[in-house]
């Protein structure tokens, strides 16, 4: 029985020392995301085509509002002129305005949001096969997202490399 313990024990004990000597060989590296998408050219313009879109939504929906401002003051400085079942029928119709412009607005917006997703995706999709490349090429075992990561030394950033490759690959993202 003491034999039996003896030999669970060394091995172990063997076993520990090996891990812990591969573990000591395994390189770890970090990358921030948010920064490649922000600087890369691909990541530019997406934001760039993400941001056209979104003032061009902004200033229709102005647009639109100020002219439903313009029918209720119209509506409201004839309320005294025109009979109460005109006027009635007049407020139903700008109510039914009202509500079709929020769900278009809405339907806009949500569209909006799916495209940034979209791209996003299209992006990460594009980028993987290059961090799959760069993580081959130099032996890297794990690359970590930045915001998981709460202190780590500034040469294990690979961000400005992976931004390098990035632009000689892909300078631009089309969105659907």
């Amino acid at each position: 029985m003491k034999s039996k313990i003896n030999l669970l024990f060394v091995t172990a004990i063997l076993l520990f020392s090996f891990s812990s000597k591969s573990f000591s060989e395994i390189k770890i590296v970090y990358l921030d995301m948010q920064k490649v998408m922000g600087i890369s050219k691909a990541g530019k313009s997406i934001l760039t085509q993400l941001e056209k879109k979104h003032k061009s939504n902004l200033n229709n929906f102005k647009k639109t509002e100020e002219e439903l401002k313009n029918e209720e003051l119209k509506i409201v400085s004839q309320k005294k002129i025109i009979q109460k079942e005109e006027y009635q029928k007049k407020i139903n119709e700008l109510r039914a305005k009202v509500k079709k412009y929020r769900d278009k607005r809405t339907n806009d917006i949500n569209q909006l949001t799916k495209q940034r997703v979209n791209a996003t995706k299209k992006l990460l999709d594009t980028i993987n096969p290059i961090l799959i490349d760069y993580s081959n090429e130099k032996s890297i075992a794990m690359i970590i997202q930045r915001k998981n990561i709460v202190i780590g030394k500034a040469d294990l950033d690979i961000t400005n490399d992976i931004i390098e490759r990035v632009d000689k690959k892909i300078s631009k993202i089309k969105l659907d």
